[in-house]
């Protein structure tokens, strides 16, 4: 039979590894930026001097910490994701990619993505929900994208001359339909206006928390886990020449896992307001998924049973080996950190960065690594320009991860057993949270020199990859021959046989795998009343208070203060009456955060006067000798602006807020009452301050901003309310 001619599209392929190169660079600079900060917060002020109340915080702490997340994840692992399966795809079902146009769009719009994000997260626009920060607009770009993605994807598969769906394929398609599903659902949340980027959730507290980490911790599964691991099961094998494992144990590995990575996302909220049956669901579920997790680990670990002699001269199986082997780690941790006393200890602390990192530059960044080593010589149909370079990179890789983690989790063990402890008359033997603080910064010392190893160790990969490109040569449309007669009828042997001949079905029923556990988590806790008991006291936040949040938000404070007392004796000594569900349902967004760099802020109401809150943010080192927390000058300076205030409380109605007619009408009239009852404080406690703005007003004259009309006393008005409801 005469074999016909195609063509494989090798020019998306290299857009998107050039992209993953590049983002990875940035990512990995701004992770060491947010880093360095921990232990050198006065940065900024070397930078920008006296006119750091000008910067409008476009180096704050809490909007690059979202940078550097939303880089690794969207721009370094997305940008991998599609490189490895637009080469891949084709290869594996013997057809040219669906549309060259589709896989354009896809590729420039996922790019407008990435640089849209950063453009509106250092300006403070922002939603605040961990891996899901972009406001409304974005979030609808990105889902066109992600189904322009899927047509190209689903088009190319319906198309292709291979009857069988490869392992890959089956985690391509889990991903999509699991990541869009997320997607949509976490960010659903009404604009004040079509005008405005600014929105809010339309779930309030509890539900918002659940749905969040439904989301936040799914991010994890279905981006930086499954895809990667549909990539793991066809380059390993490709690059060690070896067939996979197991087809029997990649076939229980795949629908196990995606079944019951869906039903963990609650074990991000042990101990906190959640329903406790959603906890012990979200516990059940975590522990169960070591089963399939290790169950991948062994079929990748197990390709390579007869390559282990490659391992000298072929370094790309050394970041896969140690690439698979931290994904093991990491899928054996993240179950045992959701058991009650584990979680006890970890949760807030910097374990659970560690954690995180160990997955990140682990697994995720070693397969990239040894992926990008792959397929720059496949494409460019050459060697690799130096082997020794990759096994200098592979081995400052590895020292940089060990520098990176071992640091956190020793830090976060003394972190925890310091908040904890008790003198023997019952008093809280550390009292002042920055004790904690300043015990951990030798280890954010010695985690910031594990990143520059790590990064070095990029630089190097660079350079090789840049020369093995320039030694090579590469075709963008790659020539192959393939039997054009696709639909030759076989014999159904086995129900998975089958399915694997059916994408439709196939994704129909991934879906099906992903969605049960989600909903069955997610609507009795949205509309059972009970899972969130209302409490009489608790009132909405007043329109400056809700301002201060929207501040508080902009700055992405929640990145370092959580706002969840848990029913733990030293937390409730420390902050006060541990956090009930009903405190927070017209909270759009809820704020519990997920780390402790500072204290718990849900009592924070009445605690310090003022004129403290005040000084504090203008220089935190001034109220806090030794605070590692960044200065926040520019909210002196700004006047606040209210023009959205009265679009903001009626948006809150339509969310079910309970806001009158009248007290939106008189809005402006309650700001400034409140606003000036806050100043008069201020002066009263710090009477200096009085002369130094009476000083202002006479250089600045008609651009002088009356301190009442300023950034600072929206925030002030917000610190003060938190708790007060449930004091009172």
């Amino acid at each position: 039979m005469k074999l016909k001619t195609y063509y494989y599209n090798n020019s998306i392929v290299k857009a998107f590894l050039y992209a993953t190169i590049f983002w990875a660079f940035i990512g990995f600079l701004a992770g060491l930026f947010v880093a360095l900060l921990l232990f050198f917060p006065e940065i900024p002020e070397l930078i920008f001097g006296n006119n750091l109340k000008n910067s409008q915080g476009v180096m704050g702490f809490g909007r690059w910490r979202m940078l550097h997340t939303s880089t690794a994840v969207f721009a370094f692992v997305g940008n991998i994701i599609f490189t490895g399966y637009y080469y891949s795809l084709q290869r594996l079902l013997k057809t040219r990619i669906f549309s060259d146009i589709l896989s354009w769009i896809h590729f420039w719009g996922w790019q407008i993505f990435i640089i849209s994000t950063w453009i509106t997260f250092l300006l403070g626009i922002n939603t605040s929900k961990e891996y899901a920060e972009h406001e409304w607009p974005i979030d609808i770009g990105v889902f066109i994208i992600w189904i322009i993605y899927g047509i190209n994807m689903i088009g190319s598969i319906l198309k292709r001359k291979i009857k069988h769906l490869y392992v890959s394929v089956w985690f391509l398609l889990g991903t999509w339909v699991a990541v869009g599903m997320l997607h949509v659902f976490n960010n659903l949340e009404l604009p004040i206006s079509l005008l405005s980027f600014k929105s809010y959730s339309l779930y309030a507290g509890v539900q918002d928390a659940l749905m969040q980490w439904w989301y936040g911790h799914n991010a994890v599964a279905f981006i930086l886990t499954t895809p990667i691991l549909g990539l793991m099961y066809y380059f390993v094998p490709k690059a060690s020449n070896q067939p996979i494992f197991s087809y029997k144990l990649s076939i229980i590995h795949f629908w196990s896992l995606i079944f019951i990575y869906i039903w963990a996302g609650p074990h991000h909220l042990m101990y906190t307001s959640l329903p406790n049956w959603a906890q012990m669901l979200g516990t059940i579920f975590s522990i169960m998924l070591i089963a399939p997790s290790w169950g991948g680990m062994l079929n990748g670990l197990l390709t390579l049973r007869g390559a282990w002699d490659q391992m000298k001269t072929n370094p790309t199986l050394k970041f896969f080996v140690v690439g698979i082997t931290c994904y093991g780690m990491a899928t054996f941790e993240g179950p045992m950190l959701a058991t009650k006393t584990l979680n006890s200890i970890g949760h807030f602390t910097d374990w659970v960065i560690a954690h995180v990192h160990l997955g990140t530059l682990g697994w995720n960044g070693f397969m990239a690594f040894g992926i990008m080593y792959w397929l720059t010589q496949k494409i460019w149909n050459t060697k690799l320009y130096s082997i020794s370079l990759a096994n200098i990179h592979f081995w400052l890789g590895v020292l940089g991860i060990i520098l990176y983690i071992f640091p956190m989790y020793f830090g976060s063990i003394i972190q925890s057993i310091m908040w904890k402890k008790f003198n023997p008359d019952g008093t809280l033997a550390y009292k002042n949270f920055l004790d904690s603080v300043l015990s951990i910064i030798p280890f954010y010392k010695i985690r910031f020199v594990g990143g520059m190893i790590y990064f070095l160790g990029f630089v190097l990969m660079i350079y090789n990859i840049f020369k093995t490109i320039q030694q090579g040569y590469s075709l963008n449309n790659e020539e192959f021959k393939c039997d054009p007669h696709y639909g030759i009828k076989e014999e159904m042997e086995t129900f998975h046989g089958w399915l694997e001949k059916k994408p439709i079905q196939f994704t129909i029923l991934s879906f099906i795998a992903v969605a049960i556990g989600g909903f069955i988590e997610i609507i009795p806790t949205l509309v059972i009343k009970s899972n969130v008991p209302t409490i009489h006291n608790v009132k909405p936040y007043k329109a400056l208070e809700l301002e201060g949040r929207d501040l508080f938000v902009r700055e992405g404070c929640n990145a370092c203060h959580s706002a969840q007392v848990r029913p733990f004796r030293d937390e409730v000594v420390r902050y006060g009456e541990y956090s009930k569900a009903g405190e927070f349902v017209y909270d759009h967004p809820f704020l519990w955060g997920s780390k402790r760099t500072g204290p718990d802020l849900a009592r924070e109401g009445g605690k310090n006067p003022n004129s403290w809150h005040f000084n504090h943010m203008y220089n935190p080192r001034s109220t806090s000798p030794g605070s590692i927390m960044p200065r926040y000058p520019w909210l002196i300076y700004n006047k606040l602006d209210r023009s959205n205030t009265e679009k903001k409380m009626q948006a809150m109605v339509k969310l079910g807020v309970p806001y009158t007619l009248e007290y939106i009408k008189n809005v402006n009239q309650d700001m400034d009452r409140q606003a000036n009852n806050i100043v008069y404080d201020i002066y009263k406690e710090y009477p200096n301050l009085k002369k130094e703005i009476d000083k202002q007003k006479k250089i600045e004259k008609e651009k002088f901003i009356p301190l009442e009309k300023r950034e600072i006393i929206a925030l002030i008005a917000y610190l003060q309310r938190l708790g007060t409801d449930i004091k009172s």
